[in-house]
C-alpha cells in the first residue's frame, strides 16, 4: 500500500487547522488515515508546527513519502536532516 504524509484540513471557514497524517495515497484528503504525526496551525502567531518525531521517522524509514508541503514544513523545522541521517546502530554497509 503506497503511503503518503500529508495535511488533512480541519477548522472552520477561513480558519484552517491542519493535522499532519500518514494515509494511503489513494484515500481522500480528509478520509481515513493510518496515523497522526503532527499538527500545523498557520493562523496563530507564531505559527504552530509540532511533529511527533519518533512516529515521523518510523514512517519515513518504512517508505512513506511526504507531500511537497509537508517536505517544506520538515525543512523549516529541521527534521529533514535528522531523518536523512542513518539510525544509530545501523550497520547496513553493503
Amino acid at each position: 500500500m503506497p503511503t503518503t504524509i500529508r495535511l488533512a484540513r480541519f477548522g472552520g471557514k477561513k480558519h484552517p487547522f491542519y493535522r499532519i497524517v500518514v494515509a494511503d495515497s489513494r484515500a481522500p484528503r480528509n478520509g481515513r488515515n493510518l496515523d497522526q504525526v503532527g499538527i500545523y496551525d498557520p493562523t496563530t502567531t507564531p505559527v504552530r508546527l509540532e511533529f511527533r518525531k519518533e512516529k515521523l521517522t518510523r514512517w519515513l524509514r518504512t517508505g512513506a513519502r511526504p507531500s511537497a508541503t509537508v517536505s517544506e514544513l520538515l525543512k523549516k523545522s529541521g527534521i529533514s536532516r535528522i531523518v536523512a541521517a542513518p539510525a544509530e546502530g545501523d550497520t547496513s554497509s553493503s
